[in-house]
């Protein structure tokens, strides 16, 4: 009795037509978002009832006006990073405005958020792009309490 061996079900490779181009031409990888500092205007000082307005912008810069008389040393801006394919320009959308809620459900608004995100934005060498953001809180009557919210980041490849 003898026994054949089933030919071996490999594709050549000598067979196939190299290729210089990249392997994805659609591009599209995943892109992600990290945020690794929120943005936390932490204590201010309310010189009493009425409206005003506290800044912080993405180079650090702070300034206060109307009722609020300062803004603690501890507030910071916020900080992201994106990752994808190295070289890809990317959007980056942020909200103009966005509410933020106490406990007691008093609101307060975050308006004109801005980015140091510079006009068509890539991914650099490594895949990454970081950028930093700030905004103006908002204040109108009695705003005492802690306040939260989310800031929805859009990041997409062009």
């Amino acid at each position: 009795m003898s026994t054949l061996a089933a030919p071996a079900g490999a594709q050549c490779r000598l067979c196939d037509t190299p290729t210089t181009t990249r392997e994805d031409p659609s591009g599209d990888g995943p892109v992600s978002l990290e945020i690794e500092a929120s943005l936390d205007f932490d204590r201010l000082i309310m010189l009493g009832d009425g409206e005003g307005s506290a800044t912080l912008l993405p180079n650090g810069q702070r300034s206060v006006s109307g009722m609020i008389g300062d803004m603690s040393g501890r507030a910071m801006v916020g900080s992201a990073l994106v990752h994808g394919e190295a070289g890809r320009a990317v959007r980056v959308e942020l909200p103009t405005r966005i509410e933020l809620y106490s406990l007691s459900g008093a609101r307060i608004t975050i308006e004109d958020i801005v980015s140091d995100l510079p006009a068509g934005a890539k991914l650099d060498s490594a895949g990454t792009l970081a950028f930093r953001f700030g905004g103006r809180l908002h204040i109108s009557g009695d705003a005492e309490g802690e306040y939260r919210g989310d800031v929805p980041i859009t990041v997409e490849y062009l």
